[in-house]
């Protein structure tokens, strides 16, 4: 950890929220310092204010969100008195951020070397010549194939991971004393995030710049933080060297925090008797995306997203679709929820088969197999109540309104949320609330099959193990079956009974949880397992206390 002067520092900062809010602070006197060449984490579930002290920091909030104590240092200096223009000349120049989704923060109709030179136009002298060159030399820093090709895409035509890595060059480009990171690595798969931590290690080491670094996952805490600070409702309530937090917290909601953080051991798999029916089965499965030309781009070779591909699932069991993004677990899901059609093969449940079943007799499978998707926001029509969403499958099959309605707000109470929820609308509830909504509206057919697609994944670790333990808990008591597909190992194993290792749209490995995990055979698999963030780590088991737990 650096002795160096703070690079920034909070002291006593009150950001006031617009009236009418949860709470009328979203920081309540913050104290806090990064100093250079060191990496602070700020932690903390969704709302805590972490994005807001970020933003704060960068004099970015949004109107009606105002700082209403304290103050901001950079490098000594404090922001508050600073003209917009001022402003503007230290951002990119002394600091920087880098934020959670590239795909918001880029712009979609202009090229990534476009985009990097910008900020090298505002911010510089440097001629035409010097700037191409500059913006090559940044791509081959932050480690992208073929910079001067990457520098001439647009950001729909990169992966997930190489379009974080832009924004992370476009945040290095003027070599800044400051670099706010807002949760970069969430959506990434892990051996992306691997290499997206050791590029924001090397960073600090090399350059010797003080990185803010906001994110809820403790396992990458535990891999990248010299300091860890940890918010929750707008208030500090610890921080410390990151070892003595992640090993040793001192705070109940710290502790909280921790003891939510799913173990790499799995537990005893569910016990599936060996006469269990098949559920669902998949057979030599086909899939490629045809190669066509797109509005920004040129035309693009077929991919071959799924390869030859076959399973079971038994009734009761949870097998687990684990790989890197682009490896085919999406497509896997859409599949066999007839969202999409294989090019050949079968899906099979109840020994139909679904993927060629005629239009008359899709709808009876369908209630047999649901789907709970990984944005609910995205998937739950906002203008409709959640009693009416949820009742929606019912009625299509026949139920009566009345009947349907009863059995929406009781699956709102069998997920956990009060039966007047339904009378509410999805913009209503918090992430966490609006995935059990999912969930419910998925069990409304009383399926055989959930297939649950990166359910978790953007959830806080309380909150996600709140709906990882429902899912369990659903699984045992209606004995479903669940086809998980996540890229997180950890959650991978905590739920899944068997996981299925796909790479390049085939299956390289597949066996119970414990077996893979343990003693993995394929050479990618052991390159996944090497690349969960903070694999050496073991979450300590703390006792708990109710006062101040999330």
């Amino acid at each position: 950890m650096s002795d160096g002067a703070p690079v920034l520092e909070f002291r006593d900062l009150t950001v006031a929220l617009p009236p009418g809010s949860d709470r009328p602070l979203a920081l309540d006197g913050l104290t806090l310092q990064v100093r250079a060449g060191e990496i602070v984490c700020l932690v903390g579930e969704s709302g805590s204010g972490k994005s807001l002290a970020a933003l704060a920091a960068m004099r970015l909030l949004a109107p009606g969100v105002q700082v209403a104590g304290g103050t901001i240092r950079l490098d000594g200096r404090d922001l508050a008195p600073l003209s917009e223009a001022e402003m503007r000349g230290l951002r990119g120049d002394d600091m920087a951020m880098i934020f959670q989704e590239p795909m918001t923060a880029l712009n979609p109709q202009k090229r990534v070397g476009w985009q990097i030179d910008e900020v090298l136009r505002l911010h510089t002298d440097l001629d035409r010549r010097a700037r191409r060159a500059r913006i090559r030399e940044i791509l081959e820093e932050v480690r992208i194939p073929d910079p001067a090709g990457a520098a001439q895409a647009y950001p729909h035509q990169l992966s997930g991971g190489q379009r974080q890595r832009v924004m992370i060059a476009m945040a290095l480009v003027l070599r800044p004393r400051l670099i706010i990171a807002d949760e970069p690595t969430t959506a990434l798969d892990v051996t992306t995030q691997k290499q997206v931590l050791a590029l924001i290690r090397d960073i600090q080491r090399g350059e010797g710049a003080g990185i803010l670094f906001i994110t809820h996952d403790f396992g990458v805490v535990a891999e990248i933080a010299d300091r860890v600070a940890v918010l929750r409702r707008g208030e500090l309530v610890e921080q410390g060297p990151a070892a003595e937090v992640l090993n040793r917290p001192q705070h109940p909601y710290t502790r909280a925090l921790i003891a939510a953080v799913p173990a790499l051991i799995p537990p005893p798999p569910a016990a599936i008797p060996p006469d269990a029916p098949v559920v669902l089965k998949a057979e030599g499965l086909d899939k490629t995306f045809s190669a066509r030309g797109t509005l920004f781009g040129p035309r693009r070779k077929p991919v071959q997203a799924v390869r030859d591909l076959s399973f079971e699932l038994r009734r009761g069991e949870t097998l687990g679709v684990v790989g890197e993004s682009g490896s085919g677990k999406t497509t896997v899901a859409r599949i066999v929820t007839r969202l999409i059609q294989p090019d050949s093969g079968r899906v099979l449940i109840g020994g139909e088969d679904f993927a060629h079943a005629k239009p008359a007799e899709v709808r009876a499978l369908r209630r047999h197999i649901q789907m709970v998707f990984q944005d609910p926001m995205a998937s739950l029509n906002p203008r409709k109540r959640v009693i009416d969403l949820i009742a929606q499958g019912p009625m299509i099959h026949g139920m009566k309104k009345a009947e349907a309605h009863a059995r929406a707000r009781s699956l709102l109470e069998l997920v956990e949320l009060s039966p007047a929820a339904g009378e509410r609308y999805p913009h209503e509830f918090s992430g966490g609330q609006r995935q059990r909504i999912g969930i419910a509206r998925a069990l409304a057919l009383e399926p055989r099959v959930i297939v649950a697609d990166e359910p978790v994944s953007a959830l806080d670790v309380s909150v996600q193990a709140q709906v990882l333990r429902l899912l369990a808990d659903l699984r045992a008591r209606l004995q479903l079956s669940l086809l998980f597909v996540t890229h997180d190992l950890r959650v991978a194993a905590q739920l899944c009974d068997r996981v299925m290792v796909m790479s390049k749209g085939e299956v390289v490995e597949t066996g119970p949880t414990a077996e893979v995990f343990s003693d993995p055979q394929h050479p990618y698999t052991q390159s996944l397992i090497a690349s969960i963030p903070g694999r050496d780590w073991t979450p300590p088991r703390v006792a708990l206390e109710t006062e101040g737990a999330p």
